[in-house]
């Protein structure tokens, strides 16, 4: 039976999203792959899927969108992890790293997310990609903060104790937070901090895309890689 894979998200998302799509076509994972985005939520969505479709949300953590919205808006289809969950996204996220600041124990990494400490999934998601590139990625330090509340994105230049500073946005795709937000909250304009790239359209999102849906293949289940949880459906 032929399958679809869908790539959702919010409409900011679009131009990453097709890229990785026609990444996807040329690895031939699925007799075909679409692109849906919306712009206030899930219900705007047009797309239909049945049990031959499956969903990859095109966000870094799980929220309401893609824990609710997304699987009420496409009830019958197989829903996957939002993309950021991956493992394979700690490989894209180091590699943004050192593209700004190359690695080495003098130099401090932070990771800053859209969400909080009150947001679970965000919070579950970027320490899990920190404690792996404590690990990994060879950075004297590495750290979390968040674009919302504490750990605040506000204190990241006060808090790295390196002599030289890298901060990665956990964001798929760049956005006003990426592009306004975060760089006035670092106050990148007085130097020392380097700032790297949003994930982007990198490889190794890729592949993490291409991993949700071989996992969700493998389950065999419409939702059950999907957990709920409590969040105010920002997306980010």
């Amino acid at each position: 039976m032929a399958d679809t894979l869908l790539l959702v998200g919010r409409a900011h998302t679009r131009e990453v999203a097709q890229r990785h799509a026609a990444r996807l076509r040329d690895r031939d994972v699925a007799d075909e792959v679409v692109v849906e985005t919306y712009e206030r939520g899930p219900s705007e969505l047009d797309a239909e899927g049945d049990d031959s479709t499956y969903v990859v949300p095109m966000a870094v953590a799980p929220d309401r969108d893609t824990a609710r919205g997304i699987p009420g808006a496409l009830p019958a289809a197989r829903h996957c992890e939002p993309v950021g969950t991956s493992p394979a996204v700690t490989r894209a996220l180091g590699e943004r790293a050192a593209e700004a600041a190359p690695a080495d124990e003098a130099t401090s990494l932070a990771l800053v997310a859209f969400g909080d400490t009150s947001r679970e999934g965000h919070r579950r998601a970027t320490e899990g990609h920190a404690a792996r590139l404590r690990e990994r990625a060879g950075y004297g330090e590495v750290t979390t903060a968040y674009l919302l509340q504490n750990p605040a994105a506000e204190c990241v230049r006060y808090n790295l104790t390196g002599e030289r500073a890298v901060v990665v946005p956990f964001f798929l795709a760049p956005c006003e937070e990426t592009e306004r937000a975060l760089p006035e909250k670092l106050e990148l304009d007085r130097g020392g901090i380097d700032y790297a790239d949003p994930l982007g359209a990198h490889k190794a999102v890729t592949d993490a895309i291409e991993a949700e849906l071989a996992k969700a293949r493998a389950m065999g289940s419409g939702t059950a890689s999907v957990r709920p949880v409590a969040a105010d459906g920002s997306g980010q």
